[in-house]
């Protein structure tokens, strides 16, 4: 991970100076000079959200044992710094002028469990294939997010579950309770927050020694997909295009030629901004600018279920100078996202908001036209980014949740299609995929139909894409690119 020297991030009178900013990102600082003096203002609100309705919250027992809880994070170092926030929000201001495109993916829900160095680097293994892909493909940068070291809570639709004659509180991620079906395992238990602290900060050093250690070289292409090329019409794919790239960097050897940046690899990381304690903990306040951070990661997002605009997430997220997205669903109506945007983004600041859709393959071309013209008549640069899972899901006849790749890719065309026709720039893909071969979704080019659901479900929350069906998303999205718009 070629990450940002750290800022020094001031959190109380005991806590251990980091190094100055460095000069790069001092030139990303500079992008948001002009909102300095409103985002000053806004951190001495930033816990002016416990004052307004807060939605899927967990039901803490014991209120005592969560503020120690806090307390105890709240001296805990930064797992990002205030730099490589700023350095993202540069990145992503490209996005806005449709010179580069984001890639964000990752579990539905992270586990503790999940966190070994074989789960990590499955899972950033594909990221980084599927980056490869479209990088070549769309011949433009691709900003990695990935929805990982800190991913460890979830909204739910209903609050509770039934199995059998059992109901229990649903299951809203390892940061809150446990996935087993008991009263015990499902009790919220803020100790919890401290273990999600650490397994983030065990991803992110992982993740750091996977992209700095030679593992993220161009070089690696073929050694990413060893393991499952022969099986797989995706993997023989993905080698054709790896031998290209080859090709290339022979050229480029026998010119002199071999920068650093196909070495390394700009990695970011992100999660949904839903427990608000453990947000507010870690949040920072830089004393080089006096703007605040939310340390638990360089990118937040707000969730379709919290985006009211009266509503706490809102009001933290707009408190703190990360760049933020939120998630448009099929209610969003174009007079309330430009007021939305106007919450998150007062100042304008180009590389700030990340709007993504989530709409449903069947309604995207009639609901995102007119959210897209009054965001662009509005004037606030955005980076559009497409969620092409969470409006397809559906539920098997087995009783599995799932999704179909069909309406999955169904979904990304309508995307481009609208950008295509409004001559806007689609930004990029968001989705929940896992390194592993597993059978949640159904379809794609190593066909899984219903029946074979049972045989590798794993995922705790939402199903997810397998690393085939990851690299099927790959190449299609880049071939969206590449077709004349």
């Amino acid at each position: 991970m070629r990450l940002a020297r750290a800022v020094t991030l001031k959190r109380s009178p005991g806590q251990a100076a980091g190094t100055g900013p460095a000069p790069a990102i001092e030139r990303a600082q500079a992008t948001a000079e002009s909102a300095r003096d409103g985002d000053a203002a806004c951190a001495a609100g930033l816990g002016r959200w416990r004052e307004l309705p807060a939605a899927q919250q967990p039901q803490w027992p014991d209120r005592g044992a969560l503020a120690a809880v806090t307390t105890e994070l709240a001296g805990m170092p930064p797992l990002v710094f205030a730099g490589e926030c700023d350095l993202l929000t540069q990145r992503l201001a490209a996005v806005t002028r449709g010179e580069a495109i984001v890639l964000q993916g990752g579990d539905c829900a992270e586990t503790f469990a999940g966190a070994t160095a074989d789960s990590v680097r499955a899972k950033l293994q594909t990221l980084l294939q599927m980056a490869v892909v479209l990088t070549y493909g769309a011949s433009v940068p691709v900003i990695k997010i990935g929805r990982m070291a800190g991913q460890f809570a979830k909204p739910r639709s209903r609050p509770t579950e039934v199995c059998g004659d059992l109901e229990l509180p649903a299951y809203r991620g390892d940061a809150v309770h446990g996935l087993d079906f008991t009263a015990q395992a499902r009790r919220p238990d803020p100790g919890r927050l401290l273990r999600a602290y650490h397994c983030s900060a065990v991803t992110l050093n992982l993740c750091r020694a996977f992209t700095t250690g030679g593992y993220a070289d161009l070089q690696q292409v073929h050694a990413w997909n060893q393991d499952f090329v022969a099986d797989s019409p995706a993997g023989q794919r993905y080698e054709r295009l790896a031998g290209e790239i080859d090709r290339a960097l022979s050229f480029m050897r026998a010119c002199g030629a071999y920068p650093s940046e196909l070495r390394s690899v700009e990695l970011y990381s992100s999660h949904e901004a839903l427990l608000l304690d453990y947000e507010q903990a870690l949040a920072r306040v830089d004393p080089a600018t006096g703007r605040t951070y939310d340390t638990s990661a360089h990118f937040l997002w707000i969730g379709e279920r919290t985006r009211d605009i009266g509503g706490a997430h809102v009001g933290f997220t707009a408190a703190i100078s990360n760049p933020v997205g939120v998630k448009i669903g099929p209610g969003t109506t174009p007079a309330g996202l430009v007021d939305l945007i106007g919450a998150l983004n007062p100042h304008r600041v180009a590389g700030r908001l990340t709007l993504i859709t989530r709409m449903g393959a069947r309604r995207i071309r009639e609901l995102l036209p007119p959210l897209v013209r009054a965001v662009t008549a509005e004037g606030t640069p955005v980076a559009w980014v497409c969620d092409p899972m969470h409006g397809n899901t559906l539920q098997a006849p087995s009783g599995h949740k799932t999704r179909r790749f069909d309406d999955v890719l169904d979904e990304m065309h309508g995307f481009f299609e609208v950008h295509s026709q409004l001559r806007t720039h689609p930004g990029g893909i968001h989705i929940e995929f896992t390194g592993d071969n597993v059978t949640e979704c159904v379809g794609g080019s190593y066909q899984i139909d219903h029946a074979d659901l049972h045989r590798r479900y794993e995922t705790a929350c939402d199903p997810r894409l397998n690393r085939r069906q990851a690299l099927d998303l790959a190449f299609t999205v880049a071939e969206s690119y590449r077709s004349p718009r």
